[in-house]
């Protein structure tokens, strides 16, 4: 019985920390996937992280804002695929005419 217990109660807290309370209803993991995106976009030379905007939802990265160029929107793309655990990225990023 003892050892039921402690398997339930591990189960418990691996449930709790999967979805801990941070604020918000989404899962900590979109949280890290939309903070690694941000983390890539940053770090890449080719585009300007502080003009594109991240949300995840379900490992489904949705990026907005404004780039400079076509490559540049392309490139945020391909930056979030980089990102482990995203499943899908919708590119609503939008280039100036």
């Amino acid at each position: 019985m003892r050892k039921y217990l402690v398997a339930l109660a591990a189960l418990s807290l691996t449930s709790a920390v999967a979805w801990a309370d941070n604020g918000s209803s989404q899962p900590i993991k979109d949280s890290y996937i939309t903070t690694k995106v941000k983390a890539e976009l940053a770090a890449d030379h080719m585009t300007k992280a502080r003009h594109i905007h991240v949300a995840t939802v379900n490992g489904v990265v949705e990026l907005t804002g404004i780039a400079h160029s076509d490559a540049e929107k392309d490139r945020a793309q391909k930056d979030a695929w980089r990102v482990k655990g995203v499943q899908a990225v919708h590119n609503d990023i939008k280039v100036p005419d």
